[in-house]
């Protein structure tokens, strides 16, 4: 996503033909659980399926243009022998002009697969960035707390405790 565009509700220009749109970012949404490069844009992009403005079509056209030209990215899974939990979090503190929320990310590998992901704004307004990112933190350390229960639960014994 270009770092110079601010993608807010309150563009002039109306884009006309919100079925076009929501048909290309639900697919760039699908998409998203495959390659988690484009979960942040994709995002910000679905949060205007009801107010739609030639910035965002702009946007989307450019997430296409990078989805043809890394074609040939993915995920890679190796095996390995140790068997432990890596999560990293960030956020963004009022990332959003609109409503001032901030986004929480976060993900989380098993030795070295990228196995858990999620890009999401987070509910509340956050009074500063130490507050934005311990919610990001709060989230991160739930999904590791449900990754060692599934892992226990299919018999995965992890080596070491899970690192955040």
């Amino acid at each position: 996503m270009s770092t110079t565009v601010a993608l807010t509700a309150t563009d002039t220009e109306a884009f006309d033909d919100p079925t076009l749109y929501r048909s290309i970012v639900g697919g760039l949404h699908y998409l998203s659980f495959t390659r988690p490069d484009i979960a942040f844009v994709v995002h910000r992009v679905s949060k205007f399926m009801h107010q739609l403005k030639q910035s965002q079509w702009i946007c989307v056209k450019r997430i296409m243009r990078y989805l043809k030209h890394s074609i040939s990215y993915c995920l890679l899974l190796s095996c390995s022998s140790s068997s432990t939990f890596q999560a990293f979090s960030d956020a963004d503190w009022a990332g959003d002009t609109d409503d001032r929320r901030s986004v929480g990310a976060y993900c989380v590998f098993l030795s070295s697969n990228l196995i858990s992901w999620r890009s999401k704004q987070q509910a509340t307004v956050a009074r500063s960035s130490t507050e934005a990112e311990y919610k990001a933190l709060a989230d991160t350390a739930a999904e590791l707390q449900w990754l060692q229960f599934l892992a226990a639960e299919i018999g995965l014994h992890l080596s070491q405790s899970p690192t955040l």
